[in-house]
């Protein structure tokens, strides 16, 4: 191995490290919830509101289910339909606990080795019936439920609750669920 092999590999294995361990974490003053149950959560949940992003992007009825897989972790199939286009979409990923497992911070990939933070830090913990899901920083955020629609007081709640953790709660998409399953 030359020097240049020698010092350029650990770098650029440093720079991936610091790069993926970033992307997993949650934003400043943001915490996953703790008491979390996975078995509880897995399942379909409704995306009921988001912030935009290109990935989901003119898209209705969209849902999120979570399943166990093999290796430990979690299968997750992203599924929304594109009126655009007349077709539904689905994207499938895996997602793996960050710390404890009975803290709501994972990281969820989509795309080979990258890892994106999906941290739950609001969670109906009596029936798991809502949850507020926030990505590595602040321009990621969603409401899921387990039913298409949500109770306006609910709904008023978890969007105060994103508000007072700065995130752009005014920029939030409400989700149409229009379509049978």
């Amino acid at each position: 191995m030359n020097l240049r092999s020698r010092i350029f590999t650990p770098l650029l294995a440093s720079l991936v490290a610091v790069f993926q361990s970033s992307c997993v974490g949650a934003p400043d003053g943001v915490q996953a919830v703790s008491g979390f149950e996975l078995n509880r959560y897995l399942g379909t949940w409704y995306e009921i509101a988001r912030l935009d992003h290109r990935f989901e992007r003119g898209m209705s009825d969209v849902t999120a289910t979570y399943s166990l897989r093999d290796d430990g972790g979690i299968n997750v199939v992203n599924r929304g339909y594109k009126a655009s286009s007349g077709e539904w979409n689905d994207a499938t990923g895996k997602a793996y606990f960050v710390g404890a497992p009975d803290t709501g911070q994972l990281k969820v990939s989509f795309f080979g080795p990258f890892y994106g933070g999906y941290n739950i830090i609001a969670l109906d913990k009596d029936d798991y019936q809502y949850a507020l899901i926030a990505g590595p920083d602040r321009g990621y955020l969603w409401i899921l439920a387990r039913s298409r629609t949500l109770e306006p007081a609910v709904l008023s709640a978890l969007i105060a609750k994103a508000r007072r953790l700065n995130f752009p709660t005014d920029e939030l998409i409400f989700v149409d669920h229009l379509l049978p399953d």
